[in-house]
C-alpha cells in the first residue's frame, strides 16, 4: 500500500492519547496497591508484600516506558514536515523511529497504534531500516527504555527501599531484610557517595527514575534542562509533577535519612516493566 503520511499522523495522535490513559490507571492502581501492601505488613505478611512490591516496580517501569514513547510521539508530530519531505531518515529522528519500532511488538497488546506506527515507518524508510530497528542492530535505540522493558527482576535493596517508605507512609512497623540493607550498603560504598548517578542492581536492572508511582506523587516528566538532544534522546524523569507526596527517588534512595518533607516536588509534564507488559491483578 505504500507510504501514508496521513494514517501515520493520525497514529502517532491516537498513541499519544492511549499512552496518557494508561499511564493515568496504572498510577491509580498502584496508589491502591500501596494500603494493600500496608496491611500485609501489618499482618507480618512479609513475603507477600515484597512479591506484590516487585509487582508495582514493574508497573513503575512500564508507566515511564510509555511516558518515553510518548514524548517521542510529540517529538515526531513536531518534526512531521521532516518525515514527509525526506528519503531517508533525518539523523535527529533515527532515535525516535527506531525506538517506536523496537517497542512497538512489546507494547502493541496495550497499544495498538505502535503496531501502525511501526509499519508505517517500514513502509517510508524500508525493510532493512525497519529490522535494524527491530533488533537494535545499530544501537539507536534508546537505551533507557530498553531497561524500562528489561525481563530483570527488580534488586532486593530497591524492593527493601519501596517496602521502608510505603510502611513509614502508613505507620507500620517493619523491619527491614539485613541482607537486602547490606547490598543498599555495597551499592552506596561502590557508587563513592555520588547522588546524581543511577542505580544499578546486580541484575542489571535500573531503578525507577522518579521512583514510586504508588501515590507518592503522579508520573515524572523530562529534566526542565534537558529536553530532546539531538539523536541522542532526552533527559529521563526527574521528579512528582507537584504530588505532597513524592515518588521513592534515588535521591533519597542513597540518603535513607531524606524525609519526604525534605524532598522538593519538580513540576513536569508526563515522561515499567514489562516484556510482555505484566497484567495487574488486585
Amino acid at each position: 500500500m505504500g507510504f501514508r503520511p496521513q494514517k501515520l499522523r493520525v497514529n502517532l495522535k491516537l498513541a499519544i492519547n492511549r499512552l496518557k490513559l494508561l499511564e493515568k490507571k496504572k498510577t491509580e492502581i498502584a496508589m491502591k496497591s500501596r494500603k494493600e501492601i500496608a496491611d500485609y505488613l501489618s499482618q507480618n505478611k512479609d513475603d507477600r508484600a515484597r512479591i506484590r512490591v516487585e509487582h508495582i516496580i514493574r508497573e513503575d517501569y512500564l508507566v515511564e516506558a510509555m511516558e518515553l514513547l510518548e514524548l517521542y510521539c510529540d517529538l515526531l508530530l513536531a518534526r512531521f514536515g521532516l518525515i514527509e519531505t525526506m528519503k531517508h531518515c533525518d539523523e535527529g529522528l533515527v532515535e525516535s523511529v527506531s525506538t517506536l519500532i523496537w517497542a512497538a511488538p512489546r507494547l502493541q497488546s496495550d497499544v495498538q497504534e505502535l503496531r501502525l506506527i511501526s509499519e508505517q515507518f517500514g513502509q517510508k524508510y524500508g525493510k532493512p531500516f525497519a529490522e535494524e530497528a527491530a533488533r537494535n542492530t545499530n544501537k539507536t535505540v534508546n537505551e533507557k527504555l530498553i531497561n524500562k522493558l528489561s525481563p530483570n527482576a527488580p534488586p532486593k535493596a530497591l524492593v527493601e527501599r519501596y517496602l521502608i517508605e510505603i510502611a513509614r507512609n502508613y505507620n507500620v512497623p517493619y523491619e527491614p531484610d539485613p541482607s537486602a540493607m547490606g547490598e543498599l550498603s555495597d551499592i552506596d560504598s561502590t557508587k563513592g557517595g555520588d547522588n546524581n548517578s543511577d542505580f544499578h542492581g546486580s541484575s542489571g536492572f535500573d531503578g525507577p527514575s522518579g521512583g514510586f508511582h504508588g501515590g507518592f506523587g503522579g508520573p515524572t516528566g523530562p529534566s526542565s534542562g534537558g529536553g530532546f538532544n539531538g539523536g541522542s534522546g532526552f533527559g529521563g524523569p526527574t521528579g512528582p509533577s507537584g504530588g505532597s507526596n513524592p515518588r521513592i527517588g534515588f535521591e533519597n534512595y542513597d540518603n535513607p535519612g531524606v524525609s519526604f518533607s525534605q524532598m522538593p516536588s519538580v513540576p513536569g509534564q508526563n515522561a515499567g516493566l514489562a516484556y510482555p507488559p505484566p497484567q495487574v491483578i488486585l
